[in-house]
Formats: structure tokens, sequence, C-alpha cells
């Protein structure tokens, strides 16, 4: 559903104009788990970030890992039934690599999966989608589980997956826009039209969209 529909969808319900558009990134997921400790050593030993431990008051215990590349990051917590998270994503551009990662830590996972026409899980990958057809999925102690997904190319106004290849061919295609646009410009520094079009693209746009707004960024500042 595009961000219009939503929108117009939002006004048809509420019979209020819709809101201004706020970044909402989530930041943050709660992995409900038995015993911390344990779980903050699953974690790390998978080599994720250990980005705090530490206690607030006397009962209160801290603990957020982030994985690998992502803007995302868990935190260990009591307070619900451990091993009730299940079926939350891990992308990877390359799942049999990422599958071999975990197995050398010793972790159970499944072999790569995708589905049919029916939704059932079918042996093997995707041979019609490379990207967001191929799944595996592992647990942690708790049996909260991990779904490993494939995306080697996201679909449009899903933003990029940010990796050193995909930045560069992104930088590549920021500055042959910006060429064009330089030429007839007014005044002002390659950085901030840059910026305003990597933003965009990141977010989903299309070129000529993103070209559009780091210009509407230029001349309106």
């Amino acid at each position: 559903m595009s961000r219009t529909q939503i929108s117009t969808e939002r006004q048809s319900v509420t019979g209020a104009p819709p809101a201004a558009t706020v970044d909402l990134k989530l930041e943050v997921v709660a992995i409900p788990v038995s015993d911390v400790d344990r779980s903050k050593a699953f974690y790390a030993g998978l080599g994720w970030t250990v980005d705090a431990d530490f206690m607030v008051g006397n009962d209160f215990r801290a603990v957020q890992l982030t994985p690998p590349g992502s803007p995302c990051s868990i935190h260990l917590s009591t307070t619900a039934v451990p091993g009730s998270a299940q079926g939350m994503f891990l992308v990877v551009s390359d799942i049999e690599a990422a599958r071999k990662e975990l197995i050398a830590h010793r972790v159970n996972v499944s072999e790569v999966f995708h589905y049919d026409g029916d939704h059932r899980p079918v042996p093997g990958p995707d041979p019609k989608l490379p990207s967001y057809g191929s799944y595996a999925s592992f647990s942690d102690p708790d049996g909260n589980r991990w779904v490993l997904q494939q995306v080697k190319t996201r679909l449009p106004g899903r933003g990029l997956s940010l990796d050193v290849a995909t930045l560069t061919e992104l930088f590549q295609e920021t500055e042959k826009r910006h060429s064009s646009y330089e030429p007839t410009a007014p005044k002002h520094h390659w950085s901030g039209w840059y910026a305003a079009y990597v933003v965009a693209r990141e977010r989903g746009r299309t070129p000529d969209e993103a070209a559009k707004d780091a210009t509407l960024h230029i001349e309106g500042a």
C-alpha cells in the first residue's frame, strides 16, 4: 500500500486530515527470555554487539545487543513469556553464507526453504525470486524464533541495502544526477544536494523523486 493510500484511508476512517509524515524508526525490539546471562552469551556469541548491560535501580537490568549491520537492536526482557517472540526477520544478502556463519557458531539452523503458491514451505531456495523468496530459521535458547530472508535487491519504495557495493552504486548515481543539476543550479555545496538525494533514495524514493527532493532542499534552503 502506498503512503498516499495509507493517508487517504486514515482520513476516511477518522474524518480528520492526514498528519504530516514523521520518521518512525524502529530502534529496539524486546525479546522475552528466562535467563538474561544465558541469552546475552548466546547472542554475543553470534557476533552481535553488546551495546549496554547495566542496572536501573535494584530490579531492572537493561541488556541491549545489535546484530551486525542492523539499525534495530534487541532488548533482553524478562517481563513476558520466554520464547513467545516468533518470526522476527533478519535480512541477509547471501542466505547460504549466513547459514554457514551461524552453523560455525554452533547454532541449529534450518535448511533453506521457500513457499509455494499456497504458502506451504518447500525445501530449497526460491528458483524465481532471488530476493524476498528464500528463507531459513533458527531459535535462541528460549525458543524465540528468527527467520533469515535473502534480499539481494529491494523492491521500489523499500529503501536500499546499505552495503559497500550498493553504496558505491548509489554514490555514482548521485554524482550523475547532480552533474545534470549543477549547470543551472544556484550556488551551493555539492554535499547538501548529495545528502538529500541519498537520504531520499534510502527512504525508497525513485531516482527522479530523489533528485526533486534534493533540488527542493537546496533551493528551499
